[in-house]
């Protein structure tokens, strides 16, 4: 291959992904300097270099009947996206996560034959299994983030590469825990619960009224509770109490939390990684939920508790998420001495060592960087 710098087209399409973006350019970055990446991302993908065709709050997108209101302009960002890979004709493309918009795109410029990368591969394995027959035509290269996935998807005859999570990078915090205990105003003696309605609006405003509810209830049974709210920038909240901190980077929250609420998705693992018990929750509209119940596989909605293949953090679904049973799951865990408390973090202790260990964005860097030089010859 010559010396031409390389040409990176990436897909992330929500917060999450955006997040996994700038981490893997910069990773690629220090290994070769000179690359350029155009595509859809967010502000973490922006300010790491890339120029961002299409930002990741017009594109997240929550349940069925969501996907289906906004199918036009879906269809519309799809059409200019194909057009400006033919123009532009990157060295690869790298997908991740968001697989009902990447998968359709991979499909679309197959005929390009330009190699696609997969990196948070499709959760195949909950739900909607035939998309691996899809990958293993249009994928050239697999990169996985969980441990179980790797057999999984080559059990199946797709070739995965399980890099680690990037969950155990543990980043250094700007700030100390006293720092952010003065910048919060919080008592380090009492109690204090973390909320996490949410990365997307539809989530939070499905949640939030029920968040408000539970926190309610549980201050007559906690005295002198304290709450912190992990917000997503890109989503907005109402009504806030005058009581509730507000704060941007849920990790900082989840390290100073005694315990937790969170909506299911990647924040529960995060939980498990900071050691914060939690009680997790969701709700979607009618439609999503019924048609989710028909299509996924899965014993359980929590990820902690999928890799864990048992029941580590209570899990509180559509109609069951009530605020009565919120305020119960969550009382033993508030308490630092409580059994429930105790079984729980080791069970979190068990999930952590399956994660792999640091520099998952340096080996997933390396690994497209040899397959494109390989690729290009």
């Amino acid at each position: 291959m010559n010396s031409d710098p390389l040409k990176f087209f990436i897909v992330a399409g929500e917060p999450s992904g955006d997040l996994h973006g700038g981490k893997l350019i910069h990773a690629i970055q220090s290994i070769e300097p000179n690359s350029s990446f155009m595509g859809h991302g967010g502000d973490l993908m922006k300010e790491a270099g890339m120029q961002i065709l299409e930002h990741t709050d017009d594109l997240a997108m929550m349940g069925f009947a969501e996907v289906i209101r906004h199918l036009p302009k879906m269809m519309r960002i799809m059409g200019k996206t194909i057009e400006t890979i033919s123009r532009v004709k990157p060295d690869r493309i790298i997908l991740i996560d968001y697989p009902g918009f990447n998968l359709r795109l991979a499909k679309k410029i197959q005929n390009q034959t330009i190699p696609v990368t997969y990196f948070i591969l499709p959760q195949a394995w909950a739900w909607k299994e035939k998309r691996v027959e899809t990958m293993k035509s249009v994928v050239d290269q697999a990169l996985s983030i969980f441990p179980f996935e790797e057999d999984w998807y080559e059990s199946r005859g797709l070739s995965a590469n399980y890099v680690g999570h990037p969950f155990v990078e543990q980043e250094h915090l700007d700030e100390s825990s006293k720092e952010f205990y003065q910048r919060h105003d919080l008592t380090i003696e009492y109690p204090i619960l973390v909320l996490l309605p949410g990365s997307r609006q539809q989530e939070v405003d499905k949640h939030w009224p029920i968040f408000i509810k539970t926190v309610e209830k549980l201050k007559s049974h906690t005295k002198n509770l304290q709450v912190i709210v992990g917000k997503a920038q890109n989503v907005s909240i109402s009504p806030i109490p005058e009581d509730y901190r507000i704060e941007e980077n849920a990790r900082k929250a989840m390290i100073a939390g005694t315990a937790a609420l969170v909506s299911s998705g990647t924040a529960t693992l995060e939980c498990a990684v900071e050691d914060t018990p939690m009680v997790v929750c969701y709700k979607l509209s009618g439609i999503s939920w019924m048609m989710a119940q028909s299509m996924t596989r899965i014993k359980y909605a929590a990820m902690v508790n999928l890799i864990a293949d048992e029941k580590i953090v209570p899990e509180f679904l559509q109609q069951d998420m009530t605020p009565d049973q919120l305020v119960k799951a969550m009382l033993p865990l508030l308490d630092t001495r409580s059994s429930e408390r105790k079984i729980m973090l080791a069970g979190f202790d068990k999930v952590r060592r399956t994660l792999g260990i640091p520099g998952v964005y340096h080996r997933a860097a390396e690994a497209i960087i040899q397959r494109t030089k390989a690729v290009h010859g």
